[in-house]
């Protein structure tokens, strides 16, 4: 059993290794009571130092980690896996595992630590217990749901922890719909469309149309099209808008007035930015700057 300083959030426990940079991490329950049957213990996401290793003959929950950037090794109950962007694995009490960084290209993973009388079935269901390393076919949809948990996470209370709860049954359910065994290939289709989605995350302020999208990525606009057609949930151009809107409810937020957040995304006029805003969050801006007075704070919808 967990000694009682795990409960003392300022106290890091022994299992979590400090070859890490850039952490954010979240502990909710490191003494899960036996019975229940879905406990979210803690998580977060890290990026490895150089010389990250990890060796464990035993772990006192199951864990769940997702690579989403560099490279590095696996071994699990005797077998290497490599690991790349999109990989996926767990293990848990009783699974010896190795994990590694390549220093030139230092990993970063998001993890996920959890315990309860279903925890293993839902460990099976999602492909994980056979303890092998698994492709997944949509990483945004899963780091989505990583990103959720460590939000509510934060917000320690206890509607928050229920929601934790829900998230992790989630984020199972989510790794078993989208993920591909390893001896199986991710169409090269898909792999543009990661790409082209990278782009517009990493250049969605000033980019403005699908047109731009596809000419600095030498596709063309159909191409651009299809690629979100099939494997996203939304069009290409309504994933920029999201994205640029949510970086204006930011920028209200904290206190810019409508023209200057407009101009900051790349909308030369405030009219049509307010229409926009509007389309994506269901509220003008100035209601929502209305709200945020009123409150102190953000109260508007995303």
């Amino acid at each position: 059993m967990m000694s009682a300083k795990f409960l003392n959030p300022s106290v890091e426990p022994s299992f979590v290794s400090q070859q890490v940079t850039e952490e954010h991490r979240y502990y909710l329950n490191l003494n899960p009571p036996k019975k229940d049957a879905f406990v979210v213990v803690c998580g977060g996401v890290e990026r490895m130092e150089p010389d990250y290793v990890v060796r464990r003959s035993d772990f006192p929950y199951f864990a769940v980690e997702l690579v989403v950037d560099g490279e590095g090794s696996l071994m699990l109950n005797g077998r290497r896996f490599p690991l790349v962007p999109g990989v996926v694995f767990a293990y848990g009490p009783g699974v010896a595992h190795t994990i590694r960084t390549n220093p030139q290209h230092r990993m970063r993973k998001y993890y996920l630590d959890f315990a309860g009388t279903e925890a293993l079935a839902l460990l099976e269901a999602s492909g994980l217990a056979a303890w092998r390393a698994l492709r997944v076919a949509a990483l945004h949809e899963v780091t989505d749901v990583f990103q959720a948990l460590g939000r509510e996470a934060r917000d320690d209370t206890p509607l928050g922890r229920s929601l934790c709860q829900t998230l992790g049954r989630l984020l199972l359910l989510k790794i078993q719909q989208n993920a591909v065994p390893g001896g199986r290939r991710v169409p090269r289709s898909f792999t543009t469309y990661e790409r082209l989605r990278r782009y517009i995350e990493q250049h969605y302020l000033r980019l403005g149309t699908v047109d731009e999208i596809a000419l600095e990525n030498h596709v063309t606009p159909v191409h651009v099209s299809r690629l979100f057609r099939r494997f996203g949930q939304t069009g290409a151009y309504q994933f920029l808008l999201r994205l640029k809107m949510n970086h204006a409810a930011e920028l209200l937020d904290s206190g810019f007035l409508v023209k200057e957040t407009a101009a900051r995304i790349g909308f030369a006029d405030a009219f049509q930015f307010s229409r926009a805003f509007k389309r994506v969050h269901g509220v003008p801006p100035a209601a929502l700057l209305a709200s945020r007075q009123s409150a102190g704070g953000f109260a508007g919808g995303g």
